[in-house]
């Protein structure tokens, strides 16, 4: 793969701005329903479940990770074979922020015949991309708009967890920039672009966990860059200072879509202060962008800049995205 097509989010764009796209941004404001999970279960530890990317489960002398996910209805039936790529994507990239690596998917499928077939293709032929096998699952034909949910396991020895994020760290943005916009929905796809290393690509966060190279991580996904990066520090509820001007952004493509975009590969790290370098060496000799854009602080607020100009994204002694730890 070749290095990274990449600008800088422009200095035209006024930071207020960017606070009111992201904040109106379904993706954020739809977080919201997941507080009443904690109806239900203890989420007062998110390395174990629930709240953080997965859960890690400790067995007898071994870490497994466990993650799921429902994609949207109607990505489904407007795109069924993507929604099957998707549907593992997104549980191989929430298996990576744990700093594990994938062993296997399941799935459920319920359906009408010919979206199942092509969800059914669109996984396995992601399966193949990600080298982790489809080892069961559960399908029913009916005659209504088929749904689509994935379940991933995998194996970790460094987890990577929200629970870690401490003020003084360092933000990391990884991404791979080479790839599209969709049109019909907000997914910024490298999937093409990246099919041959893939594998590799999302293993590189075990690299890093194991190495000491970062101690949180969270996928940017439905919640876009600066919304999953709230989520990464709402446990905690330790705040961030990051300079818009040093994210990296695919050329060409307009820097709010970006912003709350769900990529094929882009994580948040938090890593120590004197090994930025080391990390970001890690993605980078792989042809993937990877910059420091911020630090943790003691302060509650997500801040974000370019410049002289600045705005509170978000106060998380006062906000959240999930409600979780309300």
């Amino acid at each position: 793969m070749t290095g990274p097509s990449r600008t800088s989010i422009q200095s035209a764009l006024s930071v207020d701005e960017v606070v009111a796209v992201v904040r109106r941004h379904a993706g954020v404001s739809g977080k919201g329903a997941i507080a009443q999970v904690a109806g239900f279960v203890d989420a007062s530890d998110p390395l174990h479940g629930p709240g953080d990317d997965g859960a890690v489960v400790e067995l007898d002398g071994a870490r497994a990770v466990v993650c799921g996910e429902a994609i949207a209805p109607s990505f489904v039936q407007n795109d069924p074979y993507g929604a099957g790529i998707a549907s593992v994507l997104a549980n191989v990239n929430d298996v990576a922020a744990m700093g594990g690596v994938p062993r296997a998917i399941v799935n459920t499928v319920v359906g009408r015949d010919a979206d199942l077939t092509e969800v059914l293709r669109g996984m396995a032929d992601a399966a193949k991309m990600y080298d982790v096998p489809i080892v069961g699952g559960h399908l029913t034909r009916a005659d209504a708009d088929t749904s689509l949910s994935a379940f991933a396991l995998g194996q970790v020895r460094t987890p990577l967890s929200m629970a870690h994020v401490r003020p003084g760290q360092a933000v990391m943005f990884v991404a791979c920039l080479n790839g599209s916009m969709r049109p019909d929905f907000p997914f910024f796809t490298s999937i093409s672009e990246q099919s041959a290393t893939l594998a590799r690509d999302v293993r590189l966060l075990a690299e890093v966990a194991d190495d000491g190279l970062a101690f949180a991580a969270k996928d940017v996904s439905m919640a876009g860059a600066l919304g999953s990066l709230a989520m990464l520090l709402e446990f905690t509820r330790h705040g961030a200072r990051i300079d818009l001007g040093l994210m990296p952004t695919p050329v060409d493509t307009d820097p709010l879509r970006w912003l709350v975009a769900f990529p094929t590969y882009a994580f948040w790290l938090t890593t120590p202060a004197d090994r930025t370098a080391d990390c970001a060496a890690v993605f980078e000799r792989h042809g993937l962008a990877c910059a420091e854009v911020g630090q943790v602080t003691s302060d509650s607020r997500l801040v974000i800049g370019h410049g002289a100009d600045e705005a509170v994204l978000m106060d998380l002694a006062t906000e959240t995205i999930t409600g979780l730890w309300s």
